[in-house]
């Protein structure tokens, strides 16, 4: 096959693949990346009780097809690049293990997830699509044309940073996830850019307060442990300081 062709077939393929997933329901790059920056000490926001670096988000809609993607600061190399991938694993994991009546954060898997927990081994059971992770020009990672987008990225991520997108409904509609600090920090600022999102229509959860913010209690089946900095003290405070809405459906 000609050689120009197969780049012209791939591109193709991916518009296809584009259309065919949910993002339309779903915030673009440009609205992610104000509702991150937004959340980001480094960018002007309050503090998160991290190392207050920037930080990458992804959306995946449903299917667990990549939406948008980008970051915090002014350039690529502003934040960790390893995050980028992370952000994405978080992002497919809240939403692949979430459901219109649970939702369930990546900092909720944490416990469970651990030797002898009784959700051990499911880090190993999606496995990261590496064809999806690691394709395209570097110059194009976090922009409106990242690489993933339209790819399905797969991997299962089971500390902070991961939290699923509920409309007014209490309908699931994908996820977000936030990568680029301590794990702990990642919650709290995934939480506010949910927040800022306006998607977080939240019908339950394991918490205290019946939704999916991260838990700081050893004896709790579904704890985080804690990151060594205030994020603990910031993250209890969210259903307070950033309270999630109520789906129509429960609304009085």
């Amino acid at each position: 096959m000609n050689q120009q062709i197969i780049p012209l077939l791939f591109t193709g393929l991916m518009a296809m693949s584009v259309q065919a997933n949910q993002c339309q329901d779903l915030p673009g790059h440009q609205q992610l990346t104000e509702a991150l920056k937004k959340s980001v000490k480094t960018t002007g926001a309050e503090v998160n009780g991290g190392l207050e670096f920037n930080m990458w988000a992804t959306i995946v809609d449903r299917t667990g097809s990549v939406c948008a993607v980008t970051y915090s600061g002014d350039e690529v190399d502003a934040q960790w690049l390893g995050s980028r991938v992370i952000s994405a694993q978080k992002a497919n994991t809240a939403n692949a293990f979430s459901l219109n009546n649970l939702a369930l954060s990546t900092a909720n898997l944490w416990t469970a997830t651990q030797p002898g927990g009784s959700l051990f081994g499911l880090q190993h059971s999606n496995p990261v699509n590496t064809a999806v992770a690691y394709r395209g020009a570097y110059s194009h990672f976090g922009s409106s044309q990242d690489p993933m987008i339209g790819g399905k990225i797969g991997g299962v991520n089971v500390f902070g940073g991961g939290l699923a997108l509920y409309n007014k409904k209490g309908d699931i509609i994908g996820a977000l996830g936030v990568s680029g600090d301590t794990s702990c920090a990642d919650h709290n600022i995934a939480w506010k850019t949910r927040d800022a999102l306006k998607l977080d229509y939240v019908p339950a959860g394991v918490s205290a307060t019946n939704d999916d913010n991260i838990i700081y209690q050893s004896e709790h089946g579904f704890a985080h442990p804690v990151c060594g900095g205030e994020e603990a003290q910031i993250g209890k405070k969210l259903p307070k300081t950033h309270p999630i809405n109520l789906p129509s459906t429960l609304s009085k």
